[in-house]
């Protein structure tokens, strides 16, 4: 089943955005909109983890190695008197 949406009043800018951002991806106009719109409402799979799901949608932008610093004292209660 296939269905129709019209969009009324999109700003100039936005259309000719939307017109360059087809073009770069080969894409129509309308074949642009359905992307970005199936791809807005993608939701993650229930499975996953909030930050399961993060990390699997950066997964391919490659991460950063940090130097942690060593714990020599034991963790402390926050102290919220001052």
């Amino acid at each position: 089943m296939t269905s129709t949406i019209t969009v009324r009043n999109l700003d100039d800018d936005v259309k000719a955005k939307l017109r360059v951002r087809a073009a770069e991806n080969g894409r129509s106009m309308e074949a642009e909109v359905r992307a970005i719109l199936a791809t807005a409402v993608r939701k993650r799979p229930p499975e996953l983890g909030l930050g399961t799901w993060i990390h699997e949608l950066f997964a391919d932008v490659g991460g950063v190695e940090l130097e942690l610093p060593s714990r020599d004292e034991p963790a402390r209660a926050a102290d919220f008197s001052e």
